[in-house]
């Protein structure tokens, strides 16, 4: 195993992580959602054993834990917590990853394997970046797995480096949770056992990007119950689920939807639909940054159930709203030098920082709200959670030097 993994580049180690199956599923009653994150825990536990990290644990519940101490005379720093998530999206298919490594990439086109799939510059403008890089891609049939096995591979290369060279630095807590795609990774996350003062995430995309806000964010499902009958016969009596889960979806705004928004605009997203006369099923998940927009989002989709109700009878509709995590920037009030260190650390690594906020969650919401402050910071990959998910070679190499900044910082 130590000569295995003593001195990889970031890169290398993401192509060791990537063929590891290590998917989340969504609706599953168990941490983690699916038992092959633990070949991901052990793969990282043993790793960190054979660099010589301290404090390595890997718990029952996939979560994997390790501690890079401080070097003499830095021992009174707070000790940062730097969190990135084993699992991949369940949104694509993400078994038999086969990684696809394109030598000084030339800016134009790629074939993704025999797939018949092309990662172009027109759709992804960041690809014309990476000229001249070495390029990973997917072969078309699956996800990449950069979102978040990129995160690890380079938190993991900086505290390799940072052992190698000495450079004076504090403590350094590490965790790589399970189960983050399905919004659940930090739930079980043993604060006690990081021993963080604050964390940053690494599990976003631009290098140059920091994300101190996210969505705040539910889940809402309408589960509806029609009346089947004979069509021949239906006069005032059926009533077709399927139609009433149209009717519901048309009182929504047409245009806030995820397709026709952008920065802080929120959203309703129908996620799922299903069904036949006798019954449907409806699931959306609401987002929106700030906090009073939100709360309208939630109380409009119940009042549709309620409308829903009163005009087709009593029990119709069932709504279920189940709250999922909210906004970051609520909880890192009053804690700005946690974001000015990733300014200073973004700067020092030759990048112009970009404060923007997440379309999305991180982590890191959830444990900000927890007592962890917690900011995001980018992996340098792109295309997540699909078959043109990519990053380069030294787009990793830069996240590493970034975190170097800010974990040396002061």
């Amino acid at each position: 195993m130590e000569s295995e993994v003593i001195g990889m580049r970031a890169y290398e180690r993401l192509l060791r992580y990537a063929v590891v199956d290590s998917q989340s599923a969504h609706e599953a009653a168990v941490t983690p959602s699916t038992q092959k994150q633990f070949d991901m825990a052990r793969l990282l536990k043993d790793e960190m054993e054979a660099m010589g990290l301290e404090r390595v644990y890997a718990d029952g519940y996939a979560y994997v834990y390790g501690f890079l101490p401080a070097t003499p005379g830095r021992e009174g720093d707070e000790v940062i917590g730097l969190i990135a998530h084993i699992d991949t999206a369940p949104d694509f298919n993400g078994a038999g990853v086969r990684p696809i490594v394109h030598e000084n990439y030339g800016g134009g086109d790629v074939k993704l394997g025999q797939s018949g799939l092309v990662l172009s510059p027109a759709q992804f403008p960041d690809l014309s970046a990476c000229a001249g890089h070495t390029l990973i891609t997917t072969n078309g049939t699956s996800l990449l797995g950069a979102d978040d096995k990129a995160g690890i591979a380079e938190i993991l290369t900086a505290c390799e480096r940072l052992m190698e060279e000495g450079r004076p630095h504090g403590g350094v807590a590490l965790c790589f949770p399970p189960d983050e795609e399905i919004g659940h990774g930090a739930a079980l996350l043993d604060l006690e056992r990081l021993g963080a003062a604050f964390a940053y995430t690494v599990d976003g995309g631009a290098l140059e990007e920091i994300n101190c806000e996210t969505f705040n964010a539910a889940a809402a499902c309408f589960a509806i119950r029609g009346v089947s009958v004979h069509p021949g016969s239906a006069k005032d009596v059926m009533v077709n689920a399927s139609l009433l889960a149209m009717e519901i979806n048309a009182q929504l705004p047409p245009d806030e939807i995820p397709a026709r928004t952008e920065g802080y605009e929120g959203y309703f997203h129908v996620t799922d639909i299903k069904g036949d006369v006798g019954a449907a099923e409806l699931k959306y998940i609401i987002r929106d940054h700030d906090a009073a927009r939100f709360a309208a989002r939630c109380e409009k989709l119940r009042a549709i159930g309620a409308a829903m109700n009163e005009k087709y009878g009593a029990g119709t509709v069932t709504l279920t709203l189940r709250e999922e995590y909210r906004n970051m920037a609520e909880a890192l009030a009053g804690r700005e030098e946690i974001v000015e260190r990733a300014v200073r650390a973004v700067k020092a690594a030759g990048l112009t920082p970009v404060i923007r906020p997440v379309r999305g969650g991180t982590d890191g919401s959830q444990l900000s709200f927890r007592g962890l402050p917690c900011p995001n910071v980018g992996t340098g990959g792109a295309g997540f959670h699909g078959p043109y998910e990519h990053i380069s070679a030294e787009r990793m190499d830069k996240a590493v030097e970034i975190l170097l900044n800010i974990i040396c910082g002061e």
